[in-house]
């Protein structure tokens, strides 16, 4: 073959054997797009707590001891009535009536609660004690013997101190004796008009019933009536008698049991 020949065949295998390779050439390795870089980060867990009352139970009056932990809170509410709280504490309560206490926590996961109920009981109120039974004749016997009038200046119907003490101590001897009723008669001396005296003695009733209540003799216990200057238990003419009748004067009514 001439040798120009094999020259030419040689520079087209060579031609050939470039354009190959430049076929397969390899490529650039291809880039994640900006910004997307490994796995997503975990969210901010969720804050949580425990709480406890002890004892659990409490008589009215008495105390109990609340006490907490938390974790993942950075504000923590104690209600009602407590307010903010450290992340883990105690502290004492005495509520009146049964009671639910709730922690509440915010956090950078969210929210969250726990709660603790304290009970409260209360005591029993100890038994009444029972009047003593008293005999018709024995309560008979206490007014004749310990109830006094209560005595008034002329055309007065105010207490005097004289008056007060016999009062005072006629109330004493009736709240002793709750089941007795009584009457309170007005009296006069005989000087003055029927009318005029009938008026005054409704006063003196009165007030000596009002005085009496008031140092807690039930008013449903009485009655009032004036006799005016009807019923003297003194006749003479003069003023040594004529106080005698100028009285609030307490008597036993019929239908007492």
């Amino acid at each position: 073959m001439p040798r120009k020949m094999i020259w030419v065949r040689c520079a087209a295998v060579l031609l050939l054997a470039g354009v190959a390779g430049a076929c397969h050439k390899k490529q650039p390795p291809t880039l994640p797009p900006s910004g997307v870089g490994g796995p997503a980060p975990a969210p901010p867990p969720l804050p949580t707590c425990t709480i406890s009352a002890e004892p659990a139970a409490v008589e009215q009056g008495k105390s109990a001891v609340l006490s907490w932990k938390s974790e993942n809170a950075t504000d923590l509410d104690l209600q009602p009535g407590l307010g903010k709280q450290e992340a883990q504490g105690s502290v004492s309560v005495t509520p009146q009536t049964s009671t639910t206490y709730t922690l509440s926590l915010t956090g950078a996961g969210g929210n969250g609660t726990c709660a603790a109920r304290v009970t409260v009981t209360v005591a029993p109120a100890p038994p009444a004690a029972e009047a003593p039974e008293v005999k018709e004749e024995a309560i008979e016997e206490v007014f004749r013997s310990q109830i006094k009038d209560a005595y008034f200046d002329t055309d007065k119907s105010d207490l005097s101190a004289a008056a007060q003490q016999a009062l005072t101590a006629d109330a004493a001897t009736l709240r002793a004796r709750p089941a007795v009723h009584f009457s309170i008669e007005g009296h006069c001396d005989e000087r003055g008009s029927e009318e005029y005296n009938l008026g005054l003695g409704d006063r003196r009733a009165t007030v000596a019933k009002d005085f009496l209540a008031n140092l807690g003799v039930g008013a449903d216990r009485m009655s009032t009536i004036s006799y005016g200057k009807d019923r003297p238990v003194c006749l003479e003419n003069q003023e040594s008698c004529w106080w005698k009748n100028r009285r609030a004067h307490l008597a036993l009514k019929a239908e007492t049991p």
